[in-house]
């Protein structure tokens, strides 16, 4: 009996250390994945495809890494809202040019989308270090351009963009002027255990009863609860209630931790939203709230975003 349970512990323990291994070789794979099942790392279209006006801009992270990005403007002299775009983990830039192409015409914006370091024809290996810098490069260029109005940088993330999207936020209170946040996770921490069910007994954020005892091992722990709750900038929250990737509660508790010391937060649920297809499902509602959070928090004075 005792040599039974023996090899019954050991067995169990040979399959959790086994678990863990594959964890920490493996996780920037589960995290970043820049290049879709059976397709290739390059773009299949660009802006051109869907008659976009737009400019191949390349820029330099702070460590030196080669970043790729489209800076699509509504037409030429456009000087309205430009949003700085940041998309999920999988896929690149070029899988949302059709949302982009109806977010400018909704939205009467330009766009920045940023190709992360790793993914479409930027360089490099993607990391929670490296996207930090990637971001920061892309505000920064933002920042200096003289053909767009530089007061009105909003920042626009859906699942790991808005971690990205929150915590530039958090960093650049004076060059953003808003951001808005779309099927995020409250951290990966807590996102492990809803992949891999078995690690939420291991590994959680602040507000799991996670033992906790291999946070240690996340390289990308991306805690966005803990970013957005020093935003001080307006925040709108947009929650797809039937998302099938990131628990819908996650964005609750965003919502929750943002609000409690910042009182320009937002919060709209869209009952039929996926974690991919809520601004598809979300219909009018979901541009009409972007258009309101706009004319409050990013509009030319005097103007709102229908009047150019």
């Amino acid at each position: 009996m005792v040599t039974y349970v023996s090899a019954l512990f050991y067995g169990v323990g040979g399959i959790v250390v086994a678990g863990v291994a594959l964890l920490v070789a493996f996780q920037e794979k589960l995290v970043y994945v820049p290049v879709l099942p059976g397709l290739s790392k390059a773009y299949p279209i660009t802006p051109a495809r869907l008659n976009l006006n737009y400019e191949d801009v390349w820029l330099q992270s702070s460590d030196g890494v080669r970043l790729h990005a489209w800076f699509i403007k509504m037409f030429p002299e456009c000087r309205g809202p430009t949003i700085l775009f940041f998309q999920e983990n999988a896929g690149n830039i070029a899988h949302r040019l059709e949302m982009v192409r109806i977010m400018i015409q909704k939205l009467k914006c330009n766009v920045f989308m940023l190709s992360y370091r790793g993914y479409g024809a930027s360089d490099g290996y993607p990391s929670q270090h490296g996207l930090t810098k990637d971001a920061q490069a892309a505000l920064d260029h933002l920042s200096q351009r003289t053909d767009i109005d530089t007061s009105r940088i909003v920042v626009f993330g859906r699942s790991l963009g808005g971690a990205v999207g929150a915590l530039l936020t958090k960093n650049n209170p004076d060059k953003v002027s808003a951001l808005i946040l779309e099927n995020t996770f409250t951290s990966i921490l807590d996102m492990a255990g809803v992949l891999l069910p078995f690690l939420k007994w291991f590994i959680g954020g602040s507000g799991t009863k996670s033992l906790k005892l291999l946070n240690f091992v996340v390289r990308s722990p991306w805690k966005t609860i803990d970013a957005i709750g020093e935003v001080k900038q307006p925040v709108l929250f947009l929650s797809g209630l039937q998302d099938e990737m990131v628990p819908p509660f996650h964005m609750k508790l965003l919502y929750a931790k943002a609000a409690a010391r910042n009182p320009q937060c937002t919060f709209v649920e869209f009952p039929n939203g996926m974690h991919m297809d809520t601004w598809l499902s979300g219909g009018d509602l979901y541009w009409k709230t972007n258009v309101q959070f706009l004319e409050k928090h990013a509009a030319e004075k005097g103007r709102t975003i229908g009047e150019r």
